[in-house]
């Protein structure tokens, strides 16, 4: 067993807009170590939601990022031969980083030219509460509302 708990790396708040959040994100989009290439696209993305909804682009992302953090989570647990699906809250950091990853794979499957496009356009349905990423955020809560009748089993 551990003896004591890893120290929490400092993330560095990002250039642009001097939040940290938004660095993790970039870190998130990142392939293979290319940081630049994933800013370039996150703030690609930004400036055409500016252009598009002519609102603060930052803003936009922290609606999207608040609408696709599922609250709840189902996870499996086998009580006596049976699998249940047993409801559990998420804790805070674990939200952020299951929001983000969502909108940027569901932002990845998008149709559309080019990753700062598709990054755009879940970008602007999230935070209407629309797109891929939202409605994977009600799934989970309407399969953790179904199974709300095992939440006594939880660990």
């Amino acid at each position: 067993m551990r003896k004591r708990k890893p120290k929490p790396r400092v993330i560095a708040p990002d250039p642009r807009f001097g939040d940290t959040l938004v660095t993790t994100f970039v870190n998130m989009m990142m392939y293979s170590g290319k940081k630049s290439a994933a800013f370039k696209i996150f703030y690609d993305a930004c400036d055409k939601i500016q252009e598009r909804t002519k609102q603060d682009p930052h803003q936009v992302w922290k609606k999207a990022l608040n609408n696709a953090m599922p609250q709840v989570e189902v996870r499996s647990r086998r009580v006596g031969g049976a699998t249940f699906q047993i409801p559990t809250e998420i804790r805070a950091k674990r939200k952020i980083s299951i929001g983000m990853k969502w909108i940027i794979k569901f932002a990845r499957q998008r149709s559309g030219k080019g990753m700062a496009e598709k990054m755009a356009a879940e970008l602007i349905a999230a935070s209407k509460g629309e797109g891929a990423a939202v409605k994977r955020k009600e799934d989970t809560h309407k399969m953790a509302e179904s199974n709300r009748a095992f939440a006594h089993f939880r660990v």
